[in-house]
């Protein structure tokens, strides 16, 4: 199996790097920036699966199995002893599947004309804290990159092939007592290109997401979330909403990495798969 360079990465900071201070899931959340010589990298991991769709006219439709795998890669790092500005990369890697093939399939990395993959988006990341009084919010910023030609080929998707210029706003409250946590991200994106070579190409994506997490303990964490997104056209014909609920759980391995699994489901849309999702991430702050 070819992408198993981050993994053998993040497990080798989480060993190597014990005297790092306390990382804790409670107090480390996207909200939170590092400061200098800090590190916060991020492998995550995320399979979407459908067998039903929704198209403009809310009709609901059945097909034969597709599976969208999307690797990503996150590294960020301080630049000032005050956490106020980070600086970091984004990068993905897809692995899809068409015409029925099982859910696992997207795994086996083959070259077939049922299934593309590669290496797909690189974006340079900027992170600030924009209010000093207001450290449990910050801003993203990010220039995304394709790396690819084609976004479909034998009816294969494989990725939006334009540019996206993605700014994220987070922020997190957390209870007197720390056993409850609210996070929220709003995501405002400008999609572009030329206008043949994708849909989403000029075109405004806004997604807002609310995560609530209860703590039994310091290192462990059971979350739900709801999250929304509406792509709306500014010079194209193509508009798509969908909403998705979703559970999960963190848990603190050691002083150095946590590991963070998900489940979503859609369940509504216009334009767009009524699918679910199955999530796997790890986390590595290195301090």
């Amino acid at each position: 199996m070819k992408f198993k360079a981050p993994f053998l990465v993040l497990m080798f900071l989480s060993f190597y790097c014990t005297y790092a201070q306390d990382s804790n899931i409670q107090i480390y959340t996207p909200s939170k920036l590092m400061q200098s010589d800090h590190w916060d990298v991020k492998w995550f991991n995320n399979l979407y699966t459908e067998t039903l769709s929704i198209n403009d006219k809310k009709e609901t439709l059945s097909s034969p199995r597709r599976n969208f795998f999307t690797s990503s890669l996150d590294v960020f790092t301080g630049l000032n002893a005050a956490a106020i500005w980070n600086l970091g990369v984004h990068l993905e890697y897809r692995s899809n599947t068409i015409e029925g093939l099982d859910l696992l399939a997207p795994f086996s990395f083959k070259e077939r004309p049922e299934q593309r993959r590669g290496l797909t988006r690189i974006a340079p990341a900027i992170k600030v804290a924009p209010f000093s009084n207001l450290n449990n919010f910050s801003i993203q910023s990010s220039f995304s990159f394709p790396l690819f030609d084609e976004e479909v080929i034998q009816g294969v998707y494989l990725d939006q092939n334009g540019y996206v210029w993605q700014n994220k706003a987070f922020y997190d409250y957390s209870s007197s007592n720390g056993s409850f946590q609210v996070f929220s991200e709003l995501n405002l994106e400008y999609n572009f290109g030329e206008k043949d070579a994708s849909y989403a190409n000029d075109s405004l994506r806004l997604s807002p997401g609310v995560f609530v997490s209860y703590f039994p303990s310091q290192n462990f964490t059971v979350l739900a979330l709801i999250q929304h997104s509406s792509l709306i056209p500014i010079n194209n014909d193509f508009s798509q909403n969908y909403s998705a609920i979703g559970a999960g759980l963190k848990y603190q391995i050691n002083q150095t990495l946590n590991i963070e699994g998900l489940y979503t489901n859609f369940i509504r849309g216009n334009s767009t798969g009524l699918g679910k999702t199955i999530n796997l991430g790890l986390r590595a702050v290195i301090n």
